[in-house]
């Protein structure tokens, strides 16, 4: 076994201590919140911990037991048989405690900005676009997080041509960071008289939600557009300059919001253009460190075919991972937990060995 990082369980031992003293000392509301979230996320690691320790004792004593002499057969074979469960237990923790140790994302817990937007394959890759979003939205609700659309542009025949939402809950970040990248999709169109498969694509982008303290956005470095929004009707339409553009000067990023209150386009566009500048530093601080710190980003190159969903065979297929599950009408309802999970176990691997390699 590799040898675990003590120095940093005894670390993670006394500040989890330190917090429960401090919570049992009642402090503010706000401060009890604070408390209460590092709590949670310390909690479990802090338990396999102890019960790391606690099995190491025990291993001690029944070493000690065994080494006496005067031990008869009987006793020695209930004594070994002990120990056998005993060392079954301290790899088992210690495999899970290589894990949870592993170097955290500090995006992690964060809410996302989703973005979808059509590719190759024009009215069929619109329709696709609205597929994903719903998938999303679903897998959403069965995790309890929160999906609200930011912005939307539908697609002539229906889907979206791009749609933006904000997705807030714990762990969402976590969860959906691998999802960026294009996902392919093979089927027949409704418009398809011959019956022949279409191959369409979507991409799709999972930034972390970046507070104003993440990023610094001086004011003489955006600019700030206000246009008529335009739709397909409505007093607001032509009437009222709503939409807002904003464009930060030193990267060239653009983010445009077209909804009625401008004062909302505002706040919204700002929400997403700190989400895009916070995602480009994560991205350059990843490339200039180690292999290890490259991989904890995990958010894939968005230009990458990572996925394609099958519709005549029923199939979608990781084509990171190689993982192909024939369940593609349960994967398009939102169960998206066995491929998510694979991903992640993948991806623990592989910083796993980057680690091991480093020390």
């Amino acid at each position: 076994m590799i040898e675990l990082p003590r120095d940093r369980m005894d670390q993670v031992l006394k500040r989890f201590e330190l917090i429960e003293t401090q919570m049992a000392a009642g402090p503010s509301p706000e401060e009890y919140v604070k408390l209460a979230s590092e709590y949670a996320e310390l909690q479990e690691i802090a338990g396999k911990i102890r019960a790391l320790r606690k099995a190491e004792a025990e291993q001690e004593d029944l070493e000690a037991m065994l080494a006496d002499k005067s031990l008869d057969r009987e006793m020695r074979e209930l004594v070994e048989a002990d120990r056998k469960d005993v060392e079954h237990r301290i790899e088992t923790l210690h495999q899970e405690l290589q894990l949870l140790l592993l170097p955290k994302d500090a995006a992690d817990e964060r809410n996302a900005i989703l973005e979808i937007r059509a590719g190759t394959g024009g009215d069929e890759a619109a329709l696709f676009a609205g597929d994903l979003f719903r998938m999303y939205e679903r897998y959403a609700s069965q995790q309890g997080w929160k999906v609200e659309v930011v912005s939307a542009s539908e697609g002539d025949a229906g889907g979206y041509k791009e749609i933006v939402a904000s997705v807030s809950g714990r762990g969402v970040f976590a969860k959906l960071k691998f999802e960026s990248g294009v996902h392919r999709v093979q089927r027949v169109p409704e418009t398809e008289a011959q019956g022949r498969i279409h191959t369409s694509a979507a991409t799709v982008a999972v930034l972390p939600e970046a507070e104003e303290v993440d990023v610094e956005i001086r004011p003489e470095d955006i600019r700030i557009d206000t246009m008529r929004a335009s739709g397909a009707g409505g007093q607001h339409v032509n009437t009222t300059d709503s939409a807002v553009r904003i464009t930060h000067l030193p990267t060239g990023i653009v983010v445009v919001q077209a909804e009625k209150s401008q004062h909302q386009n505002r706040a919204r566009a700002m929400q997403i253009l700190r989400a895009r500048l916070y995602d480009a530093q994560r991205q350059k601080a990843a490339e200039e460190r180690s292999e290890l710190r490259r991989l904890q980003v995990g958010t894939g190159d968005r230009s990458e075919r990572i996925r394609t969903y099958n519709f005549p065979q029923g199939r979608v297929t990781d084509h990171r991972i190689n993982l192909t599950l024939y369940k593609l009408d349960r994967v398009m309802e939102g169960e998206l937990d066995e491929l998510i999970n694979a991903l992640i176990a993948d991806h623990q691997t592989k910083l796993l060995a980057a680690q091991n390699s480093e020390n």
